[in-house]
């Protein structure tokens, strides 16, 4: 019996998994506090990231991405982020990631949100365009991120950017889209978002971080156009607005937009707060974007970093991206959501409880221990709910 024929009354879960269980110290400790974001509720601020894990074929999601996802929400992760989907054939990074460019890319997807939902969790997806740096070799291969030439399934010609410039010389130098690229490539994010909406998508949220097309408009360092979509920031920011713009205008007002943003691309920043790239991107021009984005009703600003370069100047440690995102939120005065090596119960919970950002993003974490919710609830002493079928490891319900 799939997921879709179950009767509805067998797939609603009270409470969700993950849940806090009312008592003094679930009151007191904000990770597994619920929030409401528009029309959803999440049960905790425990999200698993998006990761690629290169498994499509032609876009399509299959049998391994509905057990992958349904095993975050059945150990009840509040919201659980699809993997980065490629919104044109030739907008992915590599040939194995999964795609949202057709309507037949929609029927798996809904069995995959129907089994995040049937758990509690909330079921997003991140969309986005690689840009530049499109055609490369999966991490599964040898020649990873080496270019994928035309002869074994590349699309090196129908590579684009904002400018003619290569990431690195293992990279394409990519087309400089004209006004009518730009134009193909909205309606490109606005019918993936439809789709996404069809497929029962709750929290969608569009990739504009790590180098990949959107972000690489921003960024000065990859954007050395002359007309009005480079030199100042104004110029550089009004495509990527403009996108987004028109998702938020097409994605249902009841549902959260999140924007994923690279706050710096380190390239003479050392990682600091104070670090400038006026000409390239950093935290500043970051704080400027953000607000851009609030005022045209993005609901949270997911705030990473890096990407852009082939050289960059940072180290990547416990929490290292935390100061950034907490710098976006006191500046801009935005919601934020915090990633980068945050792997610690406690340090997720000081991050919420210091104001550092509103919700917490993990990545590998989850792939290490996909149970890391129960992990947290334990080390805060906080009972939460389990999935009955799970009951009987719960083991601090008998001591």
């Amino acid at each position: 019996m799939t997921i879709n024929s179950l009767p509805q009354q067998a797939i609603n879960v009270h409470p969700s998994i993950g849940t806090a269980l009312v008592d003094a110290h679930s009151k007191e400790t904000k990770l597994f506090r619920p929030s409401t974001m528009r029309s959803v509720t999440l049960s905790n601020r425990i999200i698993v990231s998006p990761m690629c894990m290169y498994s499509s074929e032609n876009g399509y999601f299959n049998d391994f991405h509905v057990a992958h996802y349904a095993s975050f929400a059945i150990k009840g992760a509040g919201m659980v982020f699809i993997e980065a989907s490629a919104v044109e054939p030739s907008g992915r990074i590599t040939l194995e990631d999964a795609g949202i460019w057709c309507d037949t890319h929609i029927p798996v997807l809904r069995q995959i949100t129907t089994l995040i939902k049937s758990q509690g969790s909330v079921p997003a997806l991140q969309i986005g365009h690689a840009g530049r740096k499109a055609s490369v070799y999966s991490p599964f291969h040898e020649l990873s991120g080496l270019l994928l030439k035309k002869e074994f399934g590349g699309w090196p010609d129908q590579v684009i950017g904002p400018s003619a410039i290569a990431l690195s010389e293992d990279y394409t130098v990519p087309k400089e889209m004209t006004e009518q690229d730009m134009s193909r490539v909205t309606e490109k994010f606005i019918k993936a978002s439809i789709r996404a909406d069809k497929a029962g998508v709750e929290v969608l949220e569009i990739h504009s971080a790590h180098g990949y097309l959107i972000h690489s408009f921003l960024s000065g360092n990859s954007n050395q156009r002359t007309d009005q979509y480079g030199g100042s920031l104004e110029n550089r920011m009004r495509f990527p607005l403009k996108i987004i713009q028109c998702v938020r205008d097409t994605w249902p007002q009841h549902k959260p937009l999140w924007v994923r943003i690279s706050a710096s691309d380190h390239k003479n920043d050392h990682g600091d707060i104070g670090g400038e790239d006026k000409d390239g991107w950093d935290i500043n021009q970051s704080v400027i974007y953000a607000r851009e984005l609030n005022k045209i009703g993005v609901d949270v600003i997911d705030v990473s970093s890096g990407g852009n370069l082939a050289i960059a100047d940072y180290s990547a440690g416990p929490l290292y991206q935390v100061p950034l995102c907490h710098y976006i939120k006191k500046e801009a005065n935005v919601t934020t959501s915090a990633v980068g090596v945050i792997t610690e119960p406690k340090d997720a919970e000081e991050i919420l409880q210091k104001g550092k950002a509103d919700y917490v993003l993990l990545a590998r974490e989850f792939l290490r221990d996909s149970g890391w919710v129960f992990r947290a609830a334990k080390e805060l002493h906080v009972q939460v709910q389990w999935p009955k079928q799970y009951a009987s490891a719960d083991r601090e319900r008998y001591s």
